[in-house]
Order: C-alpha cells, then sequence, then structure tokens
C-alpha cells in the first residue's frame, strides 16, 4: 500500500472524518485487520483563520507548503489537504515537493460527471464560495457549472461553519438554514449541491433533504484509499 500524508486540523473535527473514512476504506477493501498507512500533520486552526479572514493567502500557501515538505521527508507517497478552503494554495503545495497531491475538487468533479450532473451548486465557506479557485477548477476541468447562495446566504453559510461546525457544535436551527439554502439552489437549476466545507456533512446529510448531496470528505476520502490501494 502507499502511504498517504494528510495535512489536517482545519479544522479537527472534520479531519476526524477523515481519518476514519480512510481506515474504513482500507479495511472494507482487504478485510481483517487492514488500515490506512498514513502520516497527519495536523495544524492549529486557529492562525490559520485568521489568516484567511485577512485574506493573507500567500502566507497560508507557504505554511502548508512547509507541512507538505515534512510529510515527504517523513515518507509520505502523496498529499492530502484535508479542506476544501486551504485547495486555494495548492498549486503552492504542489511546487514544494515532488508528490502528487490528491484535489479535493478533482474527486468531486469527477463524481459529478459520473452522475451525469452539468449545474451544482456549492456550499462552503464564503472563501470557497465566492473566489474562483474552486469553480473554475470544475468548470475548466470538468465542464459543471456552479451556482452559489445568495451574498446574504453565504454569511450565514459561512457563519455557521466558523461558529458551531469547526467547533462541533450542531444546531437543528442551523441544519434547518442550510436546507433552506439548499432548496433554493435546487430552484436556480442545481441537480445536486456539493457540501464543499469538510465540516457540513457533520451537519447535514442525505436523509434531510431530497436535493443530492455531494459530500466532498467522503468523495476526497474515496478516491485517497484507491490512491492506497492502486497508487493511482
Amino acid at each position: 500500500m502507499k502511504k498517504l500524508g494528510l495535512i489536517g486540523g482545519m479544522s479537527w473535527e472534520s479531519t476526524v472524518s477523515y481519518y476514519q473514512a480512510l481506515n474504513r476504506g482500507v479495511n472494507h477493501a482487504l478485510g481483517g485487520l487492514h488500515s490506512a498507512p498514513l502520516l497527519l500533520s495536523s495544524v492549529d486552526f486557529a492562525p490559520i483563520a485568521r489568516l484567511q479572514h485577512e485574506n493573507n493567502w500567500d502566507t497560508l500557501g507557504n505554511m502548508l507548503a512547509e507541512e507538505a515538505k515534512a510529510l515527504e521527508r517523513a515518507g509520505a507517497d502523496a498529499i492530502l489537504i484535508c479542506t476544501n478552503t486551504m485547495h486555494n494554495v495548492a498549486n503552492a503545495v504542489i511546487s514544494a515537493t515532488s508528490l502528487p497531491l490528491l484535489h479535493i475538487a478533482d474527486a468531486t468533479g469527477e463524481a459529478l460527471n459520473k452522475d451525469k450532473v452539468h449545474t451544482v451548486g456549492l456550499l462552503g465557506t464564503q472563501f470557497t464560495m465566492a473566489q474562483p479557485f474552486y469553480k473554475d477548477r470544475l468548470k475548466d476541468k470538468f465542464n459543471i457549472e456552479v451556482v452559489v447562495p445568495s451574498a446574504e446566504q453565504q454569511t450565514i453559510v459561512h457563519n455557521i461553519i466558523y461558529e458551531q461546525l469547526c467547533k462541533g457544535v450542531i444546531c437543528a436551527e442551523s441544519r434547518e438554514a442550510y436546507i433552506n439554502v439548499i432548496n433554493d439552489l435546487a430552484a436556480q437549476g442545481a441537480e445536486g449541491v456539493i457540501l464543499g466545507c469538510t465540516e457540513i456533512a457533520l451537519l447535514v446529510q442525505q436523509p434531510h433533504t431530497k436535493v443530492r448531496l455531494y459530500d466532498t470528505t467522503a468523495i476526497h476520502a474515496k478516491r485517497a484509499v484507491e490512491f492506497i490501494l492502486h497508487g493511482a
């Protein structure tokens, strides 16, 4: 098996979901007592969140690049960033090592293409919803149109992520707010909705809505298990 290097802690709540999904995926494939060979570099999220809100992506890119270098030195065969938002600095991570980066938007785009989804809604942090790095990748590489919530809805979605989900707080009122946004995206023509922040699946799952959901944590982890088992 290939050894995967994880950059996690953004937040640690969703990194737990990654760790479980990766190990369960490998065990499901191989059985017995098999588990995933992983290296985890889990960062302190507080300074990273501050730099995000200061729009200091250059510093953030340098920080994650150093984590990737450490994972390469430790023997990782590939890098996985356990968060959607920080793929805004994916190029800095790619440039820092000779290792492949398993990109979360690529795994998601492949899943959407497989399901023949042409228009998709996107939930996530305000950075992911408003900035082009995620939407453009889906459009340019996978020919998928992306619709996002209104500015007011983006603020609601964003604040729930940072003020509740990153702290492990699950609130029924927040779930209802998310479902309302998901329904609005479907009304705009979205054939499905990307849960484009790795914490969102802690709050909203498929049984909560008739709109098809794409859980990026699960999709990304599935792609990573394929790499661990097959090296591609």
